[in-house]
């Protein structure tokens, strides 16, 4: 397949040494959400409706706070703020009831905290991107066999990002092809995973004093490695710190 444009950041992502290329697809496009968030657009006004509408998520709001426009976040917040007070007034004007009052109705006010706590803007630009990313994976392992090769080649995934990529396969794939991609990942996230709980082993091994001049092989950097294989997402810089110490 010639690689078009939507298909670079995924070849890109799977030419790196990292234990999940979906997850170095995820950080760029993270990366480049949280530059966006407090870049110029920030001024546009849909722009901050959306971020007044949607706040951020802790991670992402950390995130945010460790840039540079400090400026720029204040405003972003302080607009977010009047409109989340803007609607708690609106909401709260009608009263809560005991739960004993309650049929299948939640109370308004209720509802949209909820919705607030699991909105974010960033999570939203990212997961617009994100899902055609994993469907371009998918589809370049299906028509294009020198990408087939990197996928096999690659170290495995992570277990949320080795669940979207069967749930992704499911939807796109079928008959033997969809079997060999499933029995192929599988293998792969097995045999890395393996990999890494090896490595975790052998770095509680090496702090027994009768190890001490042993070397360290692949175990010093095994702790972060194996954040991002159970848990995904991990900043790549972790690692490299780690190698490093």
């Amino acid at each position: 397949m010639d690689e078009k444009l939507y298909t670079i950041p995924v070849n890109d992502a799977f030419d790196k040494d990292c234990e999940c290329p979906i997850c170095a697809m995820y950080n760029v496009l993270e990366n480049d959400a949280i530059d966006y968030t407090l870049g110029p657009s920030y001024m546009e006004d849909d722009v901050r409706a959306q971020t007044d509408r949607l706040g951020f998520c802790k991670e992402h709001i950390r995130m945010l706070s460790e840039q540079k426009n400090k400026l720029g976040l204040a405003i972003i917040l302080t607009t977010h703020f009047q409109k989340t007070v803007k609607q708690v007034e609106k909401f709260g004007k009608n009263p809560m009831k005991p739960r004993s009052f309650l049929k299948k109705e939640e109370s308004a006010l209720l509802a949209y905290l909820d919705e607030l706590e699991e909105s974010c803007f960033v999570c939203d630009r990212i997961n617009r991107v994100f899902g055609r990313y994993l469907d371009t994976v998918v589809a370049l392992y299906k028509t294009d066999a020198a990408f087939r090769r990197k996928y096999e080649n690659s170290k495995g995934f992570c277990s949320p990002h080795y669940a979207q990529l069967l749930r992704t396969a499911q939807r796109l794939l079928s008959g033997k092809q969809f079997e060999e991609f499933v029995a192929l990942t599988n293998r792969m996230y097995l045999e890395n995973m393996k990999r890494v709980m090896e490595d975790l082993s052998w770095f509680v091994d090496k702090h027994d004093y009768r190890n001490f001049d042993a070397p360290w092989n692949n175990a010093k950097d095994a702790i972060p490695r194996a954040m991002i294989k159970t848990n995904g997402v991990l900043k790549e810089d972790t690692v490299i710190a780690s190698r490093q110490s």
